[in-house]
């Protein structure tokens, strides 16, 4: 069982990837931080913000690492949305749009 609101390491989950479309830069995530196209991160739904996840893609094999720090993605099937940079990494902004993608948490966020 994946249990990916207490964040175990090593939880795994497949689906679709996208990334953010335009108009999304500088504006506020759900972190609160400004939303950055070009740093390495993403949308989850429920993973919690400042963990970082190891997404890999199903087709090529390649793998990014990101920091999640917002909320999303909210289409049907997909699992998460990627930074314009990191779907950049699998071809997404200017090819397909979406991939099959495996996540993994590689570390809970820090606590304070």
């Amino acid at each position: 069982m994946v249990v990916f609101g207490r964040c175990q390491a090593s939880a795994a989950e497949c689906g679709l990837a996208s990334w953010y479309g335009p108009g999304f830069h500088g504006k506020r995530t759900a972190s609160g931080e400004r939303f950055d196209e070009n740093a390495m991160t993403a949308a989850h739904k429920t993973l919690p913000h400042g963990t970082i996840v190891e997404v890999t893609d199903q087709r090529t094999g390649k793998s990014i690492k990101v920091t999640i720090n917002d909320r999303g993605p909210f289409k049907r099937g997909r699992i998460i949305d990627l930074s314009k940079a990191a779907g950049a990494a699998f071809g997404l902004p200017t090819a397909r749009g979406v991939t099959k993608v495996c996540i993994k948490i590689l570390k809970p966020p820090d606590r304070a």
